[in-house]
């Protein structure tokens, strides 16, 4: 089986690449995805997938076979946006390729995934791989203003729950078991404003804040972890404040914190641990986790606090076994299990709803939202074939 996977993948290597090179060109930041969506839909149609949907919030499920095991294997298809477009050196939205490599937004951050992903699916169409399992390939939206928030949809509205998902973010082509997860906290002051030439008549809330801030600093510094996944971080991402005019003391302060979550950590703990900070007591502080409620390009509004909880895959579990036995099979050697920086879908996958999740992903994380973002071509094919060869290890084939 395998030797037969690895040599459809190599011929669909300029299909593949060219259909990456395709959706780069569709600019698709969170909320935009619409046009995407639809080239991903033509593209599966030509793949010969069974059935493809697009559900109520904008999501893309093909599906391939009928079987009593479900399998999704998931890619989000927003992307950041270019940021100053002076830094970059080549077109973001042509999907260059230079000796071997293609170049653009979403390149690595992730649609190199998404096309590897439904190639994999032509794969089993073309070989027959179909056994006693139901694949969803899913290309799923806004991903970067809220992960989570597309699999929360899938699995409490499109009823679908997976018995495992596989997460295609990045991961050089190792198989990664978790992550840490993040939340996004606000910590507010009040103050009393009055004219700017006689500030002592008031009270500045840019000043009650300025403690808070050290104590903050000093926070990050204390916070614990454990060796595979890392420490807790927690950061101030931006800072602003409000007043009459620019001649008043400020009558308001907000802090936003990038608050990233250790395994031992949960939404309770981190918030407490805000909370009970002297300063925050001192200046009487709220503080508060952030909601988000952004229409999807389909006009859809799906509430969720901004929480998004750590995930890690047992050692020892039969998931990963798979992951680890399907890259051996194909390319005889072990490969690398890590797990990532950043964070993903499995925080509402596993991290929510308890369903064990797998990481594999062509493209390197380092280029992720970055002027370079680029993958190698070789990552498509290969990616491919362990999208391919998967279910069938999965179900002990």
């Amino acid at each position: 089986m395998f030797e037969q996977i690895l040599k459809s993948a190599q011929q669909n290597e300029s299909q593949v690449s060219q259909f990456l090179r395709d959706i780069i060109a569709i600019k698709s930041t969170s909320s935009q995805e619409e046009k995407v969506v639809y080239r991903i839909k033509e593209e599966m149609e030509r793949c010969k997938y069974d059935e493809i949907t697009i559900d109520p919030m904008g999501n893309i499920l093909g599906r391939i076979g009928k079987g009593k095991h479900i399998i999704a294997m998931d890619a989000h298809i927003d992307t950041v946006d270019v940021g100053n477009p002076e830094n970059w050196t080549i077109d973001p939205f042509k999907g260059a390729m230079k000796d071997g490599i293609i170049y653009g937004r979403g390149a690595c951050d992730m649609k190199g995934a998404m096309a590897s992903l439904v190639y994999g699916g032509k794969i089993i169409k073309e070989l027959g791989l179909e056994d006693d399992f139901t694949l969803y390939v899913v290309g799923s939206v806004q991903e970067e203003d809220c992960d989570g928030l597309c699999w929360q949809y899938i699995i409490n509205e499109d009823k679908i729950r997976p018995e495992v998902v596989v997460i295609a973010e990045p991961t050089n082509l190792g198989v990664y078991r978790g992550h840490r997860g993040r939340m996004e906290i606000e910590v507010r002051v009040k103050g009393i404003s009055c004219h700017g030439s006689a500030p002592e008549r008031g009270n500045n809330a840019v000043y009650k804040m300025a403690p808070i801030i050290q104590d903050i600093e000093k926070l990050n510094e204390r916070l614990k972890g454990e060796p595979f996944l890392g420490k807790g971080t927690v950061t101030i991402a931006e800072i602003r404040s409000t007043s009459p005019s620019l001649c008043a003391v400020a009558d308001s302060s907000t802090i936003h914190l990038d608050r990233r979550l250790a395994a031992t950590d949960t939404m309770e703990s981190a918030v407490k641990e805000i909370q009970e900070l002297p300063s925050v007591k001192k200046a009487n502080a709220e503080v508060v986790v952030l909601d988000y409620a952004v229409p999807s390009w389909r006009g859809l509004t799906y509430p969720t606090k901004k929480y998004y909880p750590t995930w890690l895959l047992p050692e020892n579990h039969p998931v990963l076994a798979s992951g680890v036995k399907t890259f051996e099979g194909l390319f005889q050697q072990k490969p690398v299990v890590n797990r990532w920086v950043f964070s993903t879908n499995g925080v509402a996958v596993m991290g929510m709803h308890k369903i064990p999740c797998i990481g594999f992903g062509p493209g390197n994380e380092i280029y992720a939202h970055m002027a370079t973002e680029q993958i190698p071509v070789e990552h498509l094919v290969k990616a491919s074939t362990w999208y391919a060869a998967f279910p069938k290890v999965y179900l002990g084939k």
